[in-house]
């Protein structure tokens, strides 16, 4: 038993959900060589997390790894957490309906964020697959995504995310610039699908502005 109660066979079923949703991912050229990284929620303190540096279209069930909501490791391990488990951790210390979350680097996602950076938002806007996201139901709803600099200092950059999300309610994900993009939801499922339509919005909007 880990902590807080949580089985070996618990472990195995959310190691084997997001070694799935990584793949599904990297199928889709959304982690590109070892890009990007994956939790969920296993109990009220403790998250399994993607290992830092592993291809996302290869992952084995030793390349998922357990912490607390501190980000500390919780046992033995073949490998070291996401060199940015902070910035999941903030998002599970914040909210107990945050039950998974996702980092993609996108090719969309890394120029919108590059290119809106000064502006400081990326404005997704009369998109129908905006309602796709929780809470979203019209395609009249305008979906902003921050956009924060890019910095080794990953405390630093979980300290602002929290910051921004206290004081502008609801945030459905954010970008990092030069970077990609992080969403979470309910469970691995609802993540899932955030990912895919925020990903979808983002080709879009990259598209309308390289046409204009």
């Amino acid at each position: 038993m880990s902590a807080r109660g949580t089985s070996i066979s618990s472990f195995s079923s959310v190691a084997t959900e997001l070694i799935a949703l990584a793949r599904w991912c990297h199928e889709r050229g959304w982690t590109p060589a070892t890009s990007g990284n994956f939790s969920a929620r296993l109990g009220d303190e403790t998250l399994a997390i993607t290992a830092s540096g592993r291809p996302k279209g290869a992952l084995v069930l030793s390349d998922i790894v357990v912490v607390n909501t501190d980000g500390r490791l919780t046992g033995p391990s073949a490998g070291r957490p996401s060199a940015e488990t902070a910035l999941h951790c903030q998002l599970y210390r914040r909210s107990g309906d945050v039950g998974a979350v996702a980092h993609t680097h996108s090719r969309a996602a890394t120029v919108l964020s590059r290119r809106c950076a000064q502006e400081g938002y990326v404005t997704l806007a009369g998109y129908e697959v905006a309602k796709a996201l929780s809470g979203v139901t019209t395609h009249d709803d305008t979906v902003l995504l921050p956009v924060f600099v890019n910095t080794q200092d990953i405390g630093k950059l979980a300290e602002d995310v929290e910051a921004f999300m206290s004081a502008h309610p609801p945030v459905h994900g954010y970008l990092i610039a030069g970077h990609g993009l992080y969403t979470w939801g309910a469970d691995i499922v609802d993540t899932s699908r955030h990912i895919e339509a925020l990903e979808f919005m983002l080709d879009c909007a990259l598209l309308e502005g390289s046409i204009s």
